[in-house]
């Protein structure tokens, strides 16, 4: 039932729900209210003060409008709505003397400042501030904090806003930062000088307003005023994580998260974020055609015309990577299937049903995880295979919901029942009388560690029948970024990745996370040198998923649209281009020119990819029930950090996979 209340702010009535607070009620009137502490997404703490109002008949003091509600407001003495005044001269005063104070212990050192151009304080100060200060003593100074190798350390500019210490306790789960000390000796700290451990916590650096906590891989690299910001969409998981990318040039500099209630709330995931050195190294820039056992660089007419030569009259097959876009899918589906070949998605051995969307994308939406009171996760390991995803499930969880796992003990950041990891137990669990989770809002989670074993197809099945019995939402958890998307263009083999590996030629679209055996020749398209161009015999450079737009559909089936943000190096091209050329000189021309027609053609066959942003309901469609191995449950991602070609170009990935080893390692008697 909903409880709105009449409010008067700067002398516009607005109609208001009593449980919002008055800054959510003065932005609902289209007020600005200065802030260094609030934030939507986190717990009110109110020790800023920079966001003070005058209520009308309240207290005789400024209130801090982040920590008072709207339902708390006295009416007038004949039943007057309450006022509220945001700019009178006790608020302007009570904002000048907050910000003198705040500015007190802050070090004038915008210059170099990697927060110059993007500060909080500093827009605040100009706006809200005075320019003069009566404090002539020296400045506090405070050591800088190691965090690790990601997040930078000024505590000298530290306000003491606690949002570092709200997010990562209340968001990332990790119990590391607090403040300590009083008065002039407070400070924000680490405990016991520990460094972060968590997937997430490059969001502290976007979540600081003064600068004191500044990312340590960007720092004194580029200037805000001097990037070109394009909107994208992330690939590092199968979340499909809105980003913002950074250019300075060719050169990409930085990704940033955007907003999006839906999927990513306003958070990444570390390796989203700090990826962007894997996009500069290990590339491919020339085509390759091995000769003698070695390869050697060749052009791209000498190289078209020996792939095209390679398939003809062959049987051909297309392998489809983790990171391709929907667009280079279809295009390879088409130029496979005309040379009578087949294509496979499901490199990882994965038994998602073809043509069944129920079944590989499941009915629930990420969304659904925020209210639910009930999450049961089957071989999905969130807190690695998907963070972002991980922490609206903990959402939910201090929200009272129960969490059941069922696959190996791990750290999920929040309290779960272990059912153990046998598949055997969900046929003890179908048996049971479930008509108490029937009542509530559940949904279960079905990751790729149950699905890609040889048994998976009986475990889908047998987890699509415990949701049927539960009344449950339905969710697969994809580790690979362009697994939907294949699935929807029905990019599968009758017998799986047997039929590719049984092929005369492989075309191999990206696809690194898995060996090809000997004997089938290899024609590799993609844009780093890991382990498929290793293997091939003919090597097409690609671009990244920064250097071509593209479509993407997420672990929900949401259809999302990647930018392009700069260009490919040296010689590579475009992907779907790259396709396009190679079926002229097979005489097999693909009946597009660009990517607006191969998207056109792409939406005239699956219409629900036309549907940008929106997730699209899946009819039910039970699939049959067999004997459940007792082969334990495992995980899909052993490194977080390395699982895929453009992570495992990174350096900084590299060392954060060494640290994460380390920390994993018992440390010795003697230490």
């Amino acid at each position: 039932m909903s409880d709105t209340r009449k409010i008067i702010i700067d002398g516009k009535e607005v109609e208001v729900e009593g449980a919002m607070t008055l800054i959510q009620a003065c932005e609902e009137a289209g007020v600005e209210i200065p802030r260094f502490c609030y934030h939507e997404r986190l717990s009110i703490a109110g020790n800023c003060r920079m966001c003070l109002v005058e209520v009308v008949g309240g207290p005789p003091k400024p209130a801090a409008s982040c920590a008072m509600q709207v339902r708390d407001l006295r009416p007038g003495p004949e039943g007057q709505p309450p006022v509220v005044k945001t700019n009178s001269p006790m608020v302007k005063k009570a904002r000048e003397g907050v910000m003198e104070f705040l500015l007190i212990n802050h070090p004038l050192d915008c210059p170099i400042c990697d927060q110059g151009g993007e500060c909080d304080l500093q827009d605040q100060a100009m706006a809200y501030g005075v320019d003069f200060s009566r404090y002539r003593e020296p400045k506090r100074a405070t050591e800088d904090l190691d965090l690790g190798p990601l997040v930078e350390t000024h505590m000298t500019r530290c306000i003491s806003c606690t949002r570092c210490v709200r997010f990562t306790t209340e968001v990332a789960g990790i119990h590391q930062m607090g403040q300590t000390g009083r008065g002039e000796d407070a400070e924000i700290t680490a405990y016991l000088g520990q460094t972060l451990d968590s997937n997430l916590q490059g969001n502290i650096i976007d979540l600081c307003p003064v600068g004191a906590l500044v990312s340590k891989p960007y720092a004194f690299t580029a200037r805000p005023w001097e990037l070109s910001k394009t909107e994208s969409i992330d690939v590092m998981d199968a979340l499909g994580s809105n980003i913002r990318v950074d250019t300075k040039g060719r050169e990409v500099m930085r990704f940033l998260p955007r907003n999006h209630d839906g999927v990513n709330e306003e958070w990444i995931s570390d390796k989203t974020r700090f990826v962007w050195d894997g996009l500069r190294r290990q590339r491919l820039d020339t085509p390759y055609i091995r000769e003698n056992g070695k390869l050697r660089k060749a052009d791209w007419p000498e190289a078209l015309a020996a792939a095209a030569a390679a398939m003809k009259g062959k049987n051909v097959a297309g392998l489809i990577g983790d990171l391709a876009s929907v667009e280079a899918t279809y295009a390879l589906k088409q130029l496979i299937e005309w040379q009578g070949g087949v294509v496979e998605c499901r490199t990882d051995g994965a038994k998602l049903p073809a043509g069944n969307r129920s079944g590989y994308v499941g009915t629930a939406t990420v969304e659904d995880l925020d209210h639910a009171q009930a999450v049961m996760l089957i071989g999905a390991n969130p807190a690695v295979e998907a963070p972002v995803l991980n922490a609206r499930i903990r959402k939910a969880w201090t929200r009272g919901a129960d969490v059941a796992l069922m696959g190996p003990a791990v750290d999920l950041t929040y309290d779960y029942d272990h059912l153990g990891d046998s598949p055997s137990l969900l046929n003890d669990l179908l048996k049971k009388d479930h008509a108490d989770i029937a009542e509530k809002s559940s949904v279960i989670v079905v990751g790729m560690g149950a699905l890609a074993r040889e048994d998976g197809a009986e475990v889908l099945a047998a987890a699509m029948a415990l949701a049927e019995a539960t009344q449950s939402g339905f969710m697969v958890l994809h580790t690979a970024a362009s697994r939907v998307g294949a699935m929807d263009v029905g990019a599968v083999a009758e017998n799986g990745i047997n039929d590719v590996l049984a092929a005369d030629v492989i075309y191999n679209l990206g696809a690194d996370e898995g060996d090809i055996p000997a004997g089938p020749f290899v024609i590799y398209q993609g844009s780093h040198g890991d382990r498929g161009a290793h293997r091939a015999d003919i090597i097409l450079p690609g671009a990244a998923y920064t250097e071509e737009g593209g479509l993407f559909v997420n672990t929900e089936g949401r259809p999302q649209l990647a930018a392009r943000a700069s260009f490919a190096p040296g010689q590579a091209k475009e992907n779907w281009a790259i396709l396009r050329a190679l079926s002229a000189e097979l005489d097999a021309k693909l009946p597009f020119d660009s990517l607006a027609a191969l998207r056109k053609a792409l939406v005239a066959d699956v219409p629900h990819l036309g549907n940008i942003d929106q997730v699209a309901e899946n009819a039910w469609q039970p699939v049959a029930t067999g004997d459940l191995g007792d082969s334990p449950l495992r995980f899909a991602i052993a490194d977080f950090y390395l699982s895929n070609p453009i992570a495992r170009a990174s350096q900084l990935m590299a060392e954060l996979s060494a640290n994460a080893k380390a920390r994993r390692e018992k440390p010795l008697a003697a230490e």
